[in-house]
């Protein structure tokens, strides 16, 4: 059984089965046996999502639950040492595949329980060869460093003390002394290394492994040449490099399929060796993925079985892969290959924790002292069940208990990302984690736009002029590329991340000027009537309170009931990080008014326009302050605002005979949903193409009218999301 994920028995499972005993065909932590759900070819499966959801907590399970118990490799293809080659390695004689092939050998090459290593006698040749193409300036001690490195893939060990590295010693001499002598030295290196390694080798299965490169193309069944080629291939680039790359894969799994091969061995070895690759995204992923489902579609059969991580979805590079969410395939994956080579893989979505889950891992972090009951599922709506999230929300708690009062204060605590590193506030640890470094400063400007059109505004008072309109899309798509949700009305689709970067935008400096300046910049983005919600969402995030109540209360008795209602939950979406004065403008204090304002407390000192409703203006102040605070996901419910949100739409409902219904449910709905951790959606599905205008009268099929693109077919870019706001 797994032992430290939560969310994740689709996987680790032992009783039924979850997909990696099914895949590998060992219990997980356990050296017995079970039956393979494809016993002639798994599929390659490769995790997807964005950051933060846990892929690669997965892959260090699986490498700690099977390691010990069948050959397991782990190689993280964002790592500096596939980045570029050695400070003294030529770049014509590396790559990040050859590189990574090197790493994932040595470590499949460890004892596993009743069996002894593994050894290499196809992969390191090959290895040799290629590193042999930059020698021609080396000195002989790096010469001698590189080889044996290589060479001990094919050391099998010996229970004779001191023997182990003494033969790959004695090869290394003699490539060096070839490789430095007078004659042609890649042949001459590539000649020692196969003399040697035939004189190494007893066994019929070393001896046949020694002459493997017999059979490449154009060898003319000479080894000797086959690796001469290989070298020439790997150092001219291009195609023809991940030509000799496909042949390196080809001699990994050929050696790992020999290993496995005869009686002596099955009875020894059980399950198939597990290659773990984690950002496959980056090279080596998509080369060393390529060349396995090429040859598998080719019929050239491995036994390994190989689960990578990737962020995005994977379409472009995998577009004839089977796709399912990581339930679908906790009994049996139900995968079939088709004839292209993408159709051997297997796209398998991570999805967010559950609040079951979100409520264990946050109940857990003092066991000395009671979480209060809002805390979990308050983490588990601001964070979505982003697993990264809702640990370092729980960490962060962990320090703050007993005196967790808000999500905010949780956010700006201090934590440290490591031992060695000093502490940072949570929300930038975290945002380290979920967006690409390089494009912090712009998403932070950024997230608080709706669309192209509003972010090239923002990126035109706020960034630097280098950063244009084509920045913009080109940062949209590589949003789209990390696998973060696409959201119309939203250039940051998903709440989480978009909540950490206006937290980062408000706090960047110290009087707040890129706040208000991002705020008023997009207030005046849109000055139409009929767009008036998106100003008054900007200018209710700078504390102007008044031009939203009076919107809100001079349409209400003519606007349809759900237009209304998701005009308020829109406008009601927008941040708030700390305190506002008593007419509700952003200032240096740390005292949040809109509950008293929300319970009525300020009815008393607030003066009603000239001509207005008395009673309907302060109804609709309060509602509009209770729904900023029970929407507002760095806020714990308060049950009181809750009871008094339920009462004010109640009322409401009694002014409005046509949306009585409608009203009253949505008091039921919107407390309930506060108080359980969820969004403040609805009120149910927007109005059809035929229906009646919202309320700032434009019809709005799917709460996406985009001032920008309304009349611009082509364009991908929607409006607010009015249906969920969340800011």
């Amino acid at each position: 059984m797994h032992r430290r994920l939560h969310g994740r028995g689709a996987l680790f499972d032992v009783d039924p089965a979850g997909l990696a005993p099914r895949l590998v065909g060992l219990r997980p932590h356990q050296h017995r046996g079970h039956p393979y759900e494809h016993p002639d070819e798994p599929p390659f499966v490769v995790l997807t999502g964005a950051r933060g959801l846990g892929k690669s907590a997965v892959l260090a399970e699986l490498r700690d639950a099977y390691r010990g118990h069948t050959p397991v490799a782990l190689a993280d293809c964002a790592e500096a040492q596939f980045a570029a080659p050695p400070a003294d390695r030529p770049a014509a004689s590396w790559s990040p595949l050859a590189q990574a092939l090197l790493v994932i050998a040595e470590q499949l090459a460890a004892p596993v329980t009743g069996a002894g290593r593994i050894t290499f006698p196809r992969l390191m040749p090959g290895l040799v060869a290629v590193a042999a193409g930059g020698w021609g300036d080396a000195d002989s001690e790096r010469i001698r460093r590189e080889v044996e490195r290589i060479l001990l893939l094919n050391e099998s060990g010996t229970w004779i003390s001191g023997l182990a590295g003494r033969w790959a010693g004695k090869v290394a001499a003699k490539v060096v002394a070839a490789a430095t002598g007078t004659g042609p030295l890649v042949s001459g290196a590539i000649e020692a290394t196969l003399e040697s390694v035939a004189e190494g080798f007893t066994s019929r299965r070393q001896q046949k492994a020694s002459t493997w490169y017999r059979t490449y193309p154009n060898a003319g069944g000479n080894a000797q040449r086959g690796l001469m080629l290989l070298s020439g291939h790997f150092r001219d680039g291009g195609g023809s490099r991940e030509h000799a790359e496909r042949y390196l894969v080809r001699a990994l799994l050929a050696d790992l399929t020999e290993a496995y091969a005869g009686m002596l061995p099955r009875m020894q070895r059980l399950g198939r060796p597990l290659v773990l690759l984690d950002n496959a995204q980056s090279a080596p992923g998509p080369g060393l993925v390529a060349a396995v489902l090429r040859d598998r579609t080719e019929g050239i059969r491995d036994r390994v079985a190989f689960v990578a991580a990737r962020r995005g979805e994977g379409r472009e590079e995998l577009p004839g892969a089977a796709r399912r969410e990581l339930a679908e395939a906790a009994r049996r994956c139900d995968w079939t290959p088709g004839a292209a080579p993408s159709s051997r893989a297997l796209l398998l979505a991570l999805g967010p924790l559950s609040q079951d889950d979100t409520l264990h891992i946050v109940g857990a972090v003092r066991a000395d002292l009671t979480v209060p009951p809002q805390l979990p599922p308050a983490v588990h709506r601001l964070t979505g069940g982003n697993p990264l999230g809702v640990r370092l929300l729980a960490e962060s708690a962990a320090r703050a208990l007993p005196g967790v009062n808000s999500l905010g204060g949780l956010l700006t605590a201090g934590l440290r990302p490591a031992e060695d590193r000093p502490a940072v506030p949570a929300y930038e640890a975290l945002l380290d984690r979920l967006v690409p470094a390089e494009h912090l400063d712009e998403l932070t400007v950024l997230a608080a736009a709706h669309d192209h059109g509003s972010a090239c505004a923002l990126a035109a008072a706020l960034l630097p002029d280098t950063f244009g309109p084509a920045s913009v899309r080109a940062l949209q798509t590589l949003l789209v590329e990390e696998g973060l949700p696409a959201v119309p009305g939203r250039f940051v689709g998903d709440p989480f991340v978009r909540t950490l970067l206006l937290l980062r935008l408000h706090l960047r400096d110290a009087d707040h000027a890129s706040w208000r300046t991002a705020h008023e910049t997009l207030a005046a983005h849109y000055p139409a009537p009929e767009h008036a919600r998106y100003r008054l969402h900007h200018e209710l995030a700078l504390g102007d309170t008044g031009p939203a109540v009076a919107h809100l209360r001079d349409t209400f008795a003519t606007a349809d009931p759900r237009a209304w209602l998701r005009t308020l939950r829109f406008i009601a979406s927008a941040p708030y990080f700390h305190a506002h004065d008593a007419e509700g403008r952003d200032f240096t204090g740390r005292d949040d008014r809109r509950a008293a304002v929300a319970l009525g407390r300020t009815d008393a000192g607030h003066p009603v326009p000239e001509g207005a409703d008395a009673v309907l203006h302060l109804r609709i102040r309060r509602l509009l302050h209770a729904v900023w605070l029970l929407a507002d996901p760095l806020v714990l419910p308060d049950p009181r605002v809750c009871d008094r949100l339920r009462f004010e739409l109640e009322q409401l409902s009694n002014l409005r005979p046509a949306g009585n219904a409608l009203l009253w449910r949505v008091s039921r709905d919107w407390p309930a949903a506060a108080l359980a951790g969820r969004p403040l959606d609805g009120p149910g599905p927007a109005p059809g193409p035929e229906g009646p205008e919202d309320a700032d009268g434009a019809n709005d099929p799917d709460g996406a009218d985009d001032p920008d693109t309304a009349d611009d077919p082509d364009t991908a870019d929607d409006g607010p999301d009015h249906r969920r706001g969340e800011a």
